[in-house]
């Protein structure tokens, strides 16, 4: 039977299956073979849930960079089986492509389609592959899709707390705040009109930049920055009074002033390297955030009303832009493209397969040269370096390819609230129910 005649359930079902072999299939290599399956970052999970099951700070476990709620989460690993938290990520993992599925049927996608994208997710064997091995990410990519699809049934309460919590779960996602409020425009999002726009001032006249501030500031904006802000300091307060100044360094400070002299696919790795000992390298990593959060910034504020396509062009340029690159980050942005694919110009038949080409030979070639230095001992510093900047190159590539090629088209224009929205009643009956 192919995928085209199948339910999300019976997609769902087989993803679990497929998720399920694999935790198993792993167990018997980490028992049986010299080369682990288990990624190592999920027994730093592990051990720092060990560390909060004896009082102790999960911080005692070096090179545990997260929020505690994480070892909270886990502590299960410890009491009932090591494998707990490889499940709670498999769950997450379906979460996400559920999500994709709803979201979709929300913005008009048919039913099938919507399976069809929603696979890509659930289907795709790397994808499993990282959760099955221990790696945390499709618990952030499930918190910001349930942000993005709360925000599109317009549970508004329930957005902001998600999304507060997402960035107390790991940072990144606050790049997505500025797409979320240009979003959350009172005409566009909420359906209702200005009574009068008054008089109109000159373009370069200071009135008409003043007047455009002043009208940026509405009341679901602050409601929305004051909800997320409060949830986000809430929990940063509760995690300082139980663990002081390390819950800060360590889950926040640690990723600005960052220098991993390890190698990985950003371009900076061999400069981070080669000045590890030197005081400058540590200014490095501000210096390189200039550019990546002005260009993030600047995708979010043109693409705000888009807010899918915001999302995740936002994702992929501050991936791709980032001073520490490494697989992992690539789900940031693998449970967004879904979304965004039916309004691509793009046909994967030649322009579509080759940028996937480049993109998986970038990272192949680069993974070559890693092995060589990893496994057989061979100083190939400098061909990774190059690969890295390969990698980088082709990543820009994609990423104008994709803007280039984007169908731009607001969520919530006036005339279209009713197919997002999913209901029979007008505009005046959509503002009712938002007051």
């Amino acid at each position: 039977m192919s995928i085209s005649k199948l339910s999300i359930t019976t997609i769902s079902i087989i993803a679990v299956v497929l998720r399920l072999t694999m935790l198993v299939y792993g167990e018997w290599q980490d028992a049986n073979m010299q080369v682990k399956y288990t990624d190592v970052d999920y027994k730093v999970f592990s051990d720092a849930a060990r560390f909060v099951t004896l009082g102790e700070s999960p911080y005692k476990r070096s090179t545990y960079r997260y929020t505690p709620l994480l070892a909270f989460l886990l502590t299960p690993n410890i009491y009932i089986h090591k494998s707990f938290g490889k499940l709670v990520f498999i769950l997450a993992d379906i979460v996400v492509g559920v999500l994709i599925h709803k979201i979709l049927c929300l913005r008009g996608l048919n039913e099938q389609k919507a399976v069809n994208y929603s696979a890509l997710w659930l289907l795709n064997p790397i994808v499993a592959s990282i959760s099955t091995r221990g790696n945390a990410e499709s618990l952030l990519g499930a918190m910001v899709l349930l942000t993005l699809y709360c925000i599109f049934v317009k549970k508004f309460f329930f957005a902001s707390i998600l999304y507060g919590l997402s960035v107390h779960f790991k940072i990144y996602p606050i790049i997505h705040a500025l797409p979320l409020l240009v979003f959350l425009d009172e005409e566009d999002y909420q359906g209702l009109r200005r009574k009068g726009k008054g008089k109109e001032h000159d373009k370069n006249s200071w009135r008409y930049w003043v007047g455009k501030m002043s009208r940026f500031v509405t009341p679901a904006r602050i409601e929305f920055a004051l909800i997320s802000g409060s949830v986000f300091f809430v929990l940063n307060g509760i995690m300082y009074l139980l663990y002081r100044q390390e819950f800060i360094d360590e889950t926040y400070l640690y990723h600005v002033t960052r220098k991993d002299p390890r190698h990985n696919f950003s371009p900076w790795f061999y400069y981070i390297y080669l000045t590890f000992n030197i005081s400058r390298g540590s200014l490095l990593g501000l210096v390189l955030f200039i550019p990546q959060i002005s260009l993030v910034a600047l995708l979010g504020v043109v693409f705000g009303k888009d807010i899918l396509f915001a999302c995740f062009i936002q994702t992929f340029a501050f991936v791709a832009y980032n001073k520490v690159c490494t697989s992992q980050y690539f789900m940031w942005y693998i449970c967004l493209f879904p979304l965004i694919i039916h309004s691509t110009a793009i046909k994967f038949k030649y322009k579509g397969f080759l940028m996937l080409f480049a993109w998986i030979s970038g990272q192949a070639i680069w993974l070559y040269q890693a092995y060589l230095l990893e496994f057989l001992g061979e100083n190939t510093f400098l061909m990774i370096w190059l690969a890295s900047i390969a990698f980088f190159v082709i990543n820009i590539w994609i990423l104008t390819e994709i803007v280039k090629n984007h169908n731009y088209e607001k969520c919530f224009e006036l005339g279209k609230i009713r197919n997002v929205w999913g209901n029979s009643g007008d505009v005046k009956n959509d503002k009712q129910q938002q007051r």
